[in-house]
């Protein structure tokens, strides 16, 4: 009997969830950079993203990594630049951004990706501080600036963005979530002079975003030609709820009704939940449908945000990560159009009291049929290293396990462990092995690959849709749903969430034991194609026109 228990002691080990640190090793050694190390002004201290997506169409994840600039190197446009990864396979890439055209030596923020010339190539939009950049991609390994000539540049301090179809007319549209007016002209050319703005009684910090001026969100509708309208006023997004202080963005169908909503984390101001109406415009309804503000009425300070169905009842929830000191909040949808904090009870309010969260995603970690949680921390004020009473700049991601609906954190692996100043998180299964690994870039240091090591113990199966008949090339906005023995399990196709990020769009679904599960795809357009039992431990890929076909992970077309 001690001989059975001490050969099934490792198993049992094994099965916890465990990520390693695989960063240098596969090359991804640029670090980031924003601002000064001080962090005087704002714009210093909210940090870039990241986007994982398939842009040589050869079946592997790719990885592009926003990156910002300093105060004198932004005057010029000679910012460090961002990064293009090629994934080679075998678990490294090789930088080509400049092979690629898109290197881009502005202050870089957010990422959004999405297909919007439906010509089966995925196409890349910067959201930056200044002007924002479209990038097409040439299908050759390139891609081609068209900012100007597609209306979508801008000029603002822009943060998260997000392609989706909102009028179901075929094409995908874009969402841009902005922060606040923030004018580089007026800093100091000494720029070690300290804003009057205080923090914890003593310490002297930036100001903001209080007693800022926000930054108006935008919508742009896709005009099938090449150019997009901007259609904020028109369609509703307008009024106070879109000049709070936008940094987190989510697209989804919230009450079921076949259109897609747009749930916006705002920072020190409520946050705005657009329904669609239906008819081409939006009505502001955060307050009415209780996720502008904490079930005790607060207001919290918004960052990243997720949108899944944590636990299994059929709709869609919410996840919005918060302030030190503010817990993370976690809205449960109630149906009829509602949603209630549920934030305590379901043992997420103390673990995350004492960090401050940014890029999120409720994923199935270990393949076991139900969403884990992933939050990137990391404080914005370096002068609280300095304070005292245990706060902390650099502080460790966190990683909560589903049991039933209710979250326990988990120790995650050695790669979960090391302080760092987390912002934007990306999510997807770059190394093709059938569970997802996560990509956090942090705060003026190297990036954090971390590799999910056994969470493929278990089986699973991986959705891809690709539209057509009036359905975008993406199929951005399907609800694909599973079904084995345990119950049935719903993801959307789409990639946008997080913080200033952009994940796989591919639907990832755990099966836990079960070998075989029945699929079921919900098109935007409301069509159901039921496709009956199909094996697990695949890339299912099914097409509007042209049914289902099953591959490995890491095949091409």
């Amino acid at each position: 009997m001690i001989a059975l228990l001490i050969l099934l002691l490792p198993l049992a080990l094994w099965a916890q969830p465990r990520f390693v640190d695989q960063t240098r090793e596969a090359g991804l050694w640029r670090p980031n950079t924003c601002g000064g190390l001080q962090k005087r002004y704002i714009l210093e201290s909210t940090g870039s993203g990241a986007a994982f997506f398939d842009y040589d169409g050869d079946g592997r994840l790719d990885l592009y990594v926003v990156n910002g600039s300093t105060f004198a190197r932004y005057q010029n446009r000679q910012g460090p630049g961002n990064a293009l990864y090629r994934n080679r396979g075998e678990g490294t890439f090789a930088e080509v951004a400049e092979k690629a055209g898109v290197r881009h030596g502005g202050w870089g923020l957010g990422a959004a990706v999405g297909d919007v010339d439906n010509d089966g190539r995925p196409d890349l939009y910067l959201a930056n501080y200044g002007p924002n950049t479209l990038y097409r991609n040439q299908g050759d390994g390139t891609f081609a600036d068209h900012s100007a000539s597609a209306g979508v540049e801008g000029d603002a301090y822009s943060a998260s963005a997000a392609f989706f179809d909102y009028d179901n007319d075929g094409d995908l549209d874009l969402y841009v979530a902005n922060y606040v007016q923030f004018d580089l002209a007026s800093v100091p050319a000494d720029s070690t002079l300290d804003e009057p703005c205080v923090y914890l009684g003593g310490l002297r910090v930036y100001c903001g975003p209080q007693g800022m001026e926000g930054a108006a969100d935008v919508l742009y509708r896709n005009e099938g030609d090449g150019r997009f309208a901007d259609v904020s006023l028109s369609a509703g997004i307008s009024g106070p709820a879109s000049e709070y202080y936008g940094l987190g963005v989510v697209p989804e169908d919230y009450d079921g009704d076949g259109d897609v909503d747009i749930f916006v984390a705002n920072d020190e101001t409520p946050n705005a939940l657009y329904r669609n109406e239906g008819n081409g415009r939006f009505a502001e309804v955060g307050v009415q449908a209780g996720a502008a503000y904490s079930g005790e009425g607060d207001t919290r300070a918004g960052m990243g945000v997720d949108a899944a169905d944590y636990d299994g009842d059929g709709d869609v929830d919410l996840y919005v990560t918060n302030f030190y000191r503010e817990p993370n909040t976690l809205y449960r949808n109630e149906g009829q159009g509602g949603f209630a904090d549920v934030t305590e009870a379901a043992g997420l309010a103390a673990p995350t009291l004492e960090y401050l969260g940014w890029g999120t995603k409720l994923f199935d970690v270990d393949n076991d049929g139900d969403l884990d949680l992933f939050v990137a921390n990391g404080h914005v004020y370096p002068q609280v290293d300095q304070a005292g009473a245990g706060i902390r700049y650099a502080q460790r991601n966190q990683l909560f396990l589903n049991a039933g609906g209710r979250y326990a954190e988990a120790e995650g692996g050695p790669g979960m462990q090391p302080p760092r100043v987390g912002r934007g998180a990306a999510f997807g299964d770059y190394d093709s092995d059938g569970d997802v690994d996560i990509f956090v870039n942090n705060l003026d240091q190297e990036p954090t690959l971390l590799r999910n090591e056994g969470g493929n113990a278990q089986h699973w199966l991986r959705v891809q849709v690709e539209g057509g008949g009036g359905i975008n090339r993406d199929g951005v906005g399907t609800r694909v749903r599973v079904r084995t023995a345990a119950g049935w399990q719903q993801r959307t196709i789409g990639g946008a969430g997080s913080y200033l990020s952009y994940s796989d769009p591919r639907a990832h679904f755990g099966l836990g034991g079960a070998l075989r599960a029945e699929v079921e795809i919900r098109w935007p357009d409301g069509r159901v194609e039921r496709l009956g039992e199909v094996g697990a431990d695949q890339l299912l890929v099914v097409r509007r026109d042209g049914g289902a076909q099953g591959r490995p992970l890491d095949a091409g077309p």
